[in-house]
């Protein structure tokens, strides 16, 4: 499936900018899911300063803003040629170790709730089943709510307010696949959605990683292993470590953000 992608997030802020740094991770790698046929990063208000991989072996641009600048937009746009492999992103490995995506973050740190999740897991016979089994697990005790987290809610806060979005879905299955014992990362990325062309924000997934089949997906929110529909951007132990954009900002202006984001085929 082909898919054609623009990205755009618009920052205003109410007073002149003395200095803001954004690290920008919205650049697809090539995968066994999908290949980038033209991709492109523009920036307005602002300046790409340079590029590097990070230890997580995605692309990140870092992006200034222009002093004194009061609003910037960072676009991202291209095509990408995209495969079902039922989530299967197979035995891909970049700098970072297997057990670095064992250890907890303070985002993903295991609590009463999230051990009780991860304990069906553990010396499970069939670890791919456990791990759909705990998917299903976290949206019933979880469903998907907008407004009621925010992005510092840890995953265990999520799982105890009975409510959350993609973000928190992703740590909360990160965080019970650790405490069971199995490597698990955070994905950023994109969603070809059915019903609509233009959507509010990208999508978060998460991956575990299994002996025979290594890294593989699971959407907790749509209650699926990702397919031909989904772009990925970045990955990390965290949403922090992935996020398609953060960064720092000195002065005293407040930021508003404005998102506009198209996937269609």
């Amino acid at each position: 499936m082909q898919l054609t992608i623009n990205h755009t997030t618009r920052y205003h802020y109410d007073a002149p900018v003395d200095y803001a740094l954004q690290q920008v991770r919205l650049s697809p790698p090539n995968t066994a899911q999908q290949q980038v046929l033209t991709w492109e990063i523009t920036v307005e208000g602002g300046r790409i300063e340079t590029k590097y991989r990070d230890h997580n072996g995605g692309q990140v641009h870092l992006v200034s803003v222009d002093r004194g600048a009061t609003e910037v937009a960072i676009t991202a746009t291209g095509e990408v040629e995209t495969t079902d492999t039922s989530g299967v992103l197979g035995k891909v490995y970049g700098p970072a170790p297997l057990w670095y995506f064992q250890q907890p973050t303070p985002l993903t740190e295991a609590g009463p709730g999230i051990m009780a999740l991860a304990k069906h897991l553990v010396g499970s016979s069939d670890q791919l089943a456990a791990l759909h089994a705990l998917s299903s697990s976290i949206l019933m005790a979880a469903p998907y709510q907008i407004g009621e987290t925010y992005a510092a809610t840890t995953a265990e806060e999520a799982l105890m307010g009975g409510s959350g979005v993609c973000q928190d879905h992703a740590q909360i299955f990160v965080a019970a696949a650790r405490a069971a014992g199995l490597p698990a990362r955070y994905v950023s990325g994109y969603l070809l959605m059915d019903d609509r062309i233009d959507q509010d924000a990208s999508h978060a997934w998460a991956e575990a990683h299994l002996d025979g089949l290594g890294w593989v997906g699971f959407d907790v929110s749509n209650g699926i292993s990702p397919d031909e529909r989904y772009v990925r951007l970045a990955h990390g132990r965290d949403y922090r470590r992935a996020a398609p954009i953060s960064g720092l900002r000195l002065g005293a202006a407040k930021e508003s953000m404005i998102v506009s984001l198209q996937i269609q085929q």
